[in-house]
């Protein structure tokens, strides 16, 4: 089964990905890591991606959808796999289209925004040793301090409430539409993302069936 997971930064389409993958015995792929492993392994189109970002601009889509093609044809993707990340836009799904990657399901999972504020915003982050915590969900026994090391606990620049309204920002102008235009097809299954993680799962592992 060939997927892409839609979903707001925060609304825990990371996590999905990796159940699914265990779940389906299928490989996330990731723009990032791809184009990074296309670059690496030297590869023609590694090359031209290289390029781009070494001057600074932006890898164009067709040479994006170009190391797609090549990544999918590789053995772990003869079961499937699942895009976490592309496409972003409009433009880029309908460049999958015509190059010829088949899309079975399209899973997206709904936050509303306030929550996704609360869950980011909230987030705590150990400077000595990476430890995590959540101001609400998950505090720390001393504010401000890691249980584990007792190294000061710092919100990430990601997490402070204007980079996240930001980003929710760019995701309903640029990604959002992408549900409308998979809903066209038949493809999109929303799933509506639950405080447990379990149940968000429980959901997302439902779709996959529908």
């Amino acid at each position: 089964m060939n997927l892409i997971l839609l979903g707001a930064p925060g609304a825990g389409k990371g996590t999905q990905a990796e159940i699914i993958c265990a779940h389906l015995h299928i490989p996330a792929i990731s723009t990032g890591n791809m184009l990074r492993e296309a670059i690496s392994n030297g590869t023609e189109t590694g090359l031209k991606a290289k390029s781009f970002m070494d001057s600074g601009k932006l890898v164009p889509d067709e040479v994006v959808i170009e190391i797609l093609k090549d990544r999918i044809s590789k053995d772990d993707c003869k079961n499937g796999f699942i895009l976490d990340g592309f496409p972003r836009t409009v433009p880029q799904a309908e460049a999958l289209d015509t190059m010829g990657v088949r899309i079975d399901k399209v899973i997206d999972i709904e936050v509303a925004d306030e929550k996704i504020m609360q869950r980011l915003s909230g987030r705590r982050v150990c400077e000595k040793c990476g430890a995590s915590y959540h101001v609400d969900y998950k505090p720390s026994a001393k504010e401000d301090a890691c249980d584990k090391c007792d190294g000061r606990t710092v919100q990430r620049k990601d997490d402070h409430p204007d980079t996240i309204r930001e980003r929710l920002r760019v995701y309903h102008e640029q990604t959002e539409p992408l549900k409308g235009y998979y809903e066209k097809t038949g493809k999109l299954v929303i799933v509506e993302g639950q405080e447990e993680v379990k149940d968000t799962t429980a959901l997302t592992l439902k779709a996959l069936e529908a």
